[in-house]
């Protein structure tokens, strides 16, 4: 048998067991990564890719950073894992990050939980005890993503994935995206809070029009509901500033009562973070209310420390910001690409009539780079913040090749 044959039966070999043993939700993987270093990565018969998805905006600093990796294994050494009746100083220290970076002001607070659908649950349960519980509405935007659970099920968008699961959490209402009409006509005083993401990236990443979220945040302080930004995929130097909302040109100067945080900020960990602004948003919940297992979990927060000690130390916000723009520049001049939206390293590129993402996506996987056909006529590129222009010259040299087959 030669080597190409033997590759191929252990690919199917592989795929057959993950059918056999692993739940189908995800279907068939399209890979068996086995090994990862910076922006690239490897499957089981040593093919390298140029992952430009970063694990869906995860692997902010790409894969086995070694301070990532120090972090880990120092931590996992010392102490793994001890519940939520104490406490650790990597929990401390991660908070008391959270609280520099957002500069956020007295009586705030971070709740530490595992994945962002479970950072969205927990802002969830903050908005259902808004006036102490007499608030049953709250009002997401159409094309939101929050989660898969079902509180944060109930406030994302697309009807296929609620659908199945009917009935679901009663008191969501979804409104057109970007009328800010709409959105006065919907808010009242039944409203608890509005769920928004400063960039929709589930449609493709895709920003608000201009004003609008100024406009949602006035509109839920005369209503006196809350305003939750989900900053789970933007968050933690994305677009260039550590939260994409603190950028001017996406948040408008706007302060929100909480903030939801995942993906990126564990590296590659699982960590969620819902946090609250100001000390009236932080006693919504009170002891007892809520709570998770591993929330805190000491490795995590010290996965989630370097992180976002890498960021600031390697001057990576910079970075994320320059590299985006340039990117977005260069791909701007390929045909075949009729838009470029987002900021910094979270890119959404829309396709001209007729190109098809998925196929667009197979040819580049088949090339060695890994893309994200999000949506229709839409791709989304995520990758490593650490990536560099010398590490895009390939994809930006085959992607007119790879657009038209």
């Amino acid at each position: 048998m030669n080597e190409t044959n033997a590759v191929t039966d252990q690919a199917q070999t592989w795929r057959d067991d993950f059918s056999r043993v692993l739940s189908p939700v995800f279907g068939s993987p399209q890979l068996d990564l086995v090994r990862g270093a910076g922006v690239h990565a490897w499957d089981a018969s040593g093919k390298e890719y140029l992952d430009l998805l970063a694990g869906i905006a995860v692997n902010a600093l790409g894969h086995c950073h070694p301070a990532w990796v120090k972090a880990i294994t120092e931590q996992a050494s010392t102490l793994g894992h001890i519940s939520n009746f104490f406490t650790s100083p990597p929990q401390i220290a991660l908070a008391e990050k959270l609280h520099e970076v957002l500069d956020l002001p007295s009586g705030s607070a971070v709740f530490f939980s595992n994945s962002g659908t479970e950072a969205n649950e927990a802002a969830f349960k903050m908005a259902r005890r808004a006036g102490d519980g007499s608030r049953p509405i709250i009002i997401a935007i159409e094309g939101a993503f929050h989660g898969r659970t079902m509180g944060a099920l109930a406030l994302t968008a697309k009807a296929a994935y609620r659908e199945p699961f009917a009935p679901g959490v009663p008191g969501v209402v979804h409104i057109p995206y970007g009328d800010v009409d709409a959105l006065a006509a919907a808010i009242n005083d039944t409203t608890a809070a509005v769920f928004i993401e400063p960039i929709q990236g589930e449609v493709g990443v895709r920003q608000h029009p201009a004003g609008y979220l100024t406009k949602v945040r006035e509109l839920t302080r005369e209503a006196g509901a809350l305003l939750v930004l989900d900053e789970v995929q933007s968050g933690v130097a994305r677009t260039g500033s550590w939260f994409a909302y603190q950028n001017p040109d996406i948040g408008e100067g706007v302060v929100p009562d909480i903030i939801t945080s995942a993906k990126g900020l564990g590296g590659g960990m699982p960590i969620g973070a819902t946090i609250t602004v100001g000390d009236a948003n932080t006693k919504l919940l009170e002891a007892g209310q809520h709570g998770t297992t591993f929330g805190g979990n000491p490795i995590a927060c010290a996965a989630g420390l370097a992180v976002l000690e890498t960021i600031e130390t390697d001057n990576l916000l910079a970075h994320s910001h320059d590299t985006g723009a340039w990117l977005s520049e260069q791909l701007l001049g390929i045909d075949g690409i009729e838009k470029v939206t987002g900021t910094g390293l979270l890119l959404g590129l829309e396709l001209a009539e007729g190109l098809n993402e998925k196929a667009i996506a197979a040819r580049a996987l088949e090339a060695g780079f890994i893309i994200n056909p999000v949506a229709p006529g839409r791709l989304r590129l995520a990758p490593p913040l650490i990536i560099t222009k010398d590490d895009l010259a390939p994809f930006l040299t085959a992607l007119p090749g790879l657009l038209h087959g």
